[in-house]
This record gives structure tokens, sequence and C-alpha cells, in this order.
């Protein structure tokens, strides 16, 4: 059961070198945040439409490909990423959809995406490329500054 209003949903697999990315962003920001529940999404797809019911805002952090013109460029997107973005290649659906489908079925109010360009994702590697890395601390950067800017809303201290 939740009991705060906002979460940060982090994506990806960690046996995936780069695909972690999003896991090792939420886990950063894992109680440094009073007032933000910080949730493993695993691999994202369906499964991140329960993970987002009842919560006002929503941020979602994930690995992407081909959305970035270098790998650790880092996108922020206010609307669901749409689908004619390769961003979501190893999940069932992308999250633009599971955003979308929680929207349709009222679970969740604002979601924003932070995606990470990844470049090549390997399997069965823990390594991180040193740009992906510096990529997650912008990530991270850029998710403080939406939780100060929802938090400012509510009147909560993050």
């Amino acid at each position: 059961m939740q009991m705060n209003r906002i979460c940060i949903i982090g994506c990806g697999n960690p046996l995936m070198g780069n695909d972690g990315a999003g896991l090792l962003v939420m886990r950063l920001l894992e109680r440094r945040c009073p007032g933000v529940d910080c949730i493993d999404g695993g691999a994202g797809g369906f499964g991140l439409i329960p993970l987002m019911e009842e919560y006002d805002k929503v941020v979602i952090v994930d690995a992407m490909v081909g959305v970035g013109d270098h790998i650790g460029d880092v996108l922020v997107f206010e609307t669901p990423p749409s689908r004619t973005l390769p961003a979501c290649a190893l999940h069932d659906i992308g999250i633009g959809e599971a955003v979308t489908i929680a929207r349709e079925l009222g679970y969740v109010g604002e979601v924003v995406t932070v995606g990470i360009e990844v470049g090549e994702i390997q399997a069965f590697s823990r390594e991180v490329d040193p740009a992906v890395e510096e990529g997650i601390r912008v990530a991270r950067e850029h998710i403080l500054r939406i939780l100060r800017e929802w938090t400012h809303e509510t009147g909560s201290k993050t």
C-alpha cells in the first residue's frame, strides 16, 4: 500500500549493462527524498501500470536506445514518449503506452519520463559505460528539480 502521493519508478535490468541505468538513478534517490516512494519497476512494460496506481505524480526513469544524439544524453518527456521512438525495445509495451493506459484507467495523475540514451545494451554484463554513468548523474539532477517543483506545488519538503 502506497503512503506518498509522489513516486519514482526506476526501470531496467542490471544484468544487461547499460539497461540498468534507470534502476541506478532510482537507487541514488532512495531515502534521499522524504515523502517520495522509490519503486523498482523491473523491466517495465505492462508491469508499470499497477505501480502507478493512485499516485498523483510519477517520474519513470529508464534506459532508452535511439532517442539521443550521444550515449549519456538525458531526455525529459512531459508527455508519454511516442511509440515511434525506438526507446523501449526490450519491453512488452513501451513506457509511452503504459503511461497512456494508466491515465485512461484513471490510475495516475501527472507522469514525467526521464530517459537516458544508452546506445548498446549488452546481455549478461554489469558494466555501465562511463558516458551512461554521467547520464545517470544528470538524470538524478533532473528528477530532483522535478521533485522540488512538485513538492513546492503541494507545500511538502524534499
